[in-house]
């Protein structure tokens, strides 16, 4: 049973109150802005909808946009107050949130501003996780394979885009599963979905075949996923020459601010190509991962829950024993768990998106990269450079490649050496430098002599 619009107001009073409004004009604005929104209440037989809505008719007449959306915030936490001490039954805003599964409140103020409040609403309407009618089984198949130890983000992604998909079109609830992804596959024409609506088939059989061994199992079709490899980017090779640049760069980088800060640049690019390390992977390193007597430098719980203890040369040593000590002498903390990468304006580590925003506005600083976009080479193109030049000093010192690629898989953190297959771009220094040792090696196995030949 409600309480509220009260004819003597004095949930406003009380309201007021409570709040620590120390400037008389913040308490005016309040009282203001409650008051007009009692008078509107007052004219409507409940609080819903209605009322939110000719509200805000009322106060666009009367104030600015931006004012009307500060006042919402003041009338939504109103309105809990008023929930909160049992004056009303529900606050209008949490319901509707409620009842379109609407993460925020905001864009439901903003819909309900709109020239057709129920349109708006329906476009901010989302689903439910795994609510259609195979939502059961696909949530069941999530929560296993996340049990068996396999991070499934990707995959959980794909199973829940198919289940969107068919609680926006509930005529096909009763269709075979066939049938719903045959609709599902020609809802979009791009090579990406089809690649997508491929892989899902393949988690979709796996799934029945698990409830019922009987089923045969489906063989799988390559064509989607080879169409999207063919419009995948070609890494972009840094040459020793681009990478001393960036270096160069990286020392020098304008930071007035921060004096911490180029030293930490150039540190994040020399670990990036001599480790060949993530971006995920510069940002969770801490301080007590790194081992300067030893010179080693540990990467923990990254890609596939993969640890690795990875040797480092020399010089990069050196040089991270002199960011060690520049970081120490800027008054970073030297607890273990601390972020090796250490921001001394915010006191607190870089994040990965910084180091993301860092380095390649060294890239474009070097001119390898386009001032503005995304095209051009990536950070990530580190990694590749990083093996085909590991490759190249191979060739040159005479090694066989094909007997180190196993480690320098598990120096990459890589699943097997096909993930690290994948690494190798062929550069015509790599083709020149495998021809020669072709030359070398295995020509000398075709000057067959005449009694030799068949």
């Amino acid at each position: 049973m409600t309480n509220w619009p009260d004819p003597e107001r004095l949930s406003i009073a009380r309201y007021l109150a409570g709040l620590d409004l120390r400037s008389p004009n913040s308490r005016a604005y309040y009282k203001q802005a409650l008051h007009g929104f009692q008078d509107v209440a007052e004219r409507h037989s409940e609080l819903g909808k209605d009322t939110l809505v000719a509200w805000l008719k009322d106060s666009s007449e009367c104030w600015a946009a931006t004012t009307v959306v500060h006042r919402t915030r003041v009338i939504d936490r109103f309105l809990d107050h008023l929930l909160n001490a049992g004056a009303i039954d529900c606050n209008p805003i949490a319901a509707l949130c409620e009842a379109g599964n609407i993460l925020h409140r905001r864009p439901v103020w903003r819909a309900l501003a709109s020239h057709d409040p129920d349109h708006a609403l329906s476009e901010l309407r989302r689903v439910k996780p795994f609510g259609s009618v195979l939502g059961a089984m696909m949530a069941e198949h999530v929560a296993l394979m996340r049990n068996r130890g396999y991070k499934y983000v990707t995959q959980a992604v794909w199973l829940s885009r198919f289940d969107r998909y068919l609680q926006l079109n509930p005529a096909l609830q009763g269709e075979p599963i066939g049938a719903m992804l045959e609709r599902w596959a020609a809802a979009k024409a791009t090579s990406n979905h089809a690649a997508e609506c491929e892989k899902l088939k393949r988690i979709l059989a796996k799934m029945l075949r698990h409830r019922d061994p009987s089923i045969p199992p489906r063989r799988p079709d390559p064509r989607p996923q080879k169409e999207v490899t063919k419009r995948w980017r070609k890494p972009h090779i840094y040459t020793p020459t681009d990478v001393r640049r960036m270096l160069d760069i990286a020392r020098s980088y304008p930071s007035p601010r921060a004096p911490l800060r180029p030293l930490s640049i150039y540190t994040m690019l020399l670990l990036a190509y001599c480790a060949g390390l993530r971006r995920s992977e510069l940002a969770r390193l801490d301080l007590g991962d790194v081992n300067l007597q030893v010179g080693t430098i540990a990467i923990r719980q990254t890609k596939f829950y993969k640890t690795r203890i990875l040797p480092l040369p020399d010089s990069v040593v050196t040089e991270l024993r002199a960011y060690i000590d520049a970081r120490r002498r800027a008054g970073a903390p030297q607890d273990l768990r601390s972020g090796l990468f250490w921001h001394e304006v915010r006191s607190a580590r870089y994040t990965q998106h910084a180091v993301s925003c860092l380095l390649v506005d060294v890239i474009r600083r070097a001119g390898l990269k386009p001032l503005r976009g995304k095209i051009g080479p990536r950070i990530h193109d580190l990694r590749h450079s990083m093996v085909v030049n590991r490759i190249l000093e191979w060739y040159r010192e005479g090694v066989n490649p094909q007997d180190r690629l196993p480690f320098l898989a598990t120096y990459l953190g890589h699943r097997d050496i096909n993930s690290t297959l994948v690494y190798i771009t062929v550069t015509q220094e790599l083709l020149h430098q495998a021809n020669e040792r072709f030359r070398a090696i295995g020509a000398a196995c075709l000057n067959l002599g005449p009694e030799a030949r068949p």
